[in-house]
């Protein structure tokens, strides 16, 4: 009878990781791309960058992933209420728990559409996409964040803006990070 039992329990997670892992999948095709995190040397340049700007506001992490870069960003910037918008649900709760695990009452995590979220109280938008939707999301920053509001992206440039600087990360793939002041 305990074996039994012991193989349902095994049987149900699983099943339950099965579905986690399919979800994941399904969301990252319609997407377009899977939640990847920035890697360490990129998080601490982008933490660092933020400690030299303004220090307190909203600040919104597009596209959160697994929220490794909201909750660095969390854990060296008090000043800043930070929101993770994540539209895959898995990643999305993983990164919640991170959170409330970890005693960080200023960062948090909704599920979400980037495209349809309003930034218009937004004073820094931090994101790590692809250039499909750097694209998409340029006119709905142009729009609705207000002038002196920063744009911080990792990889890829907003089309038809001009960055304020663009620093260039010691990692081994000499990733670009791209800084844009709204005006």
């Amino acid at each position: 009878m305990e074996s039994f039992i012991y193989q349902i329990v095994l049987m149900v997670v699983a099943a339950l990781v099965l579905i986690a892992l399919l979800s994941i999948v399904y969301v990252s095709w319609r997407n377009g791309i899977s939640p990847m995190p920035s890697s360490a040397s990129v998080r601490r340049v982008v933490v660092d960058l933020i400690k030299r700007m303004q220090s307190r506001g909203i600040m919104v992490e597009a596209g959160s992933g697994w929220g490794t870069l909201a909750l660095q960003v969390g854990r060296n910037s008090r000043g800043w209420r930070i929101i993770g918008i994540e539209n895959s649900v898995i990643p999305m709760w993983i990164s919640f728990i991170a959170a409330k695990l970890e005693n960080l009452a200023h960062v948090s995590f909704k599920r979400g559409d980037l495209y349809t979220y309003s930034y218009t109280d937004v004073d820094m938008v931090v994101c790590y996409l692809y250039p499909g939707a750097m694209r998409r999301l340029s006119p709905i920053f142009r729009d609705q964040l207000k002038p002196g509001a920063h744009v911080i992206s990792i990889c890829f440039a907003l089309p038809d803006w001009e960055p304020e600087r663009v620093l260039i990360c010691r990692d081994m793939y000499r990733t670009k990070v791209y800084i844009y002041e709204v005006y």
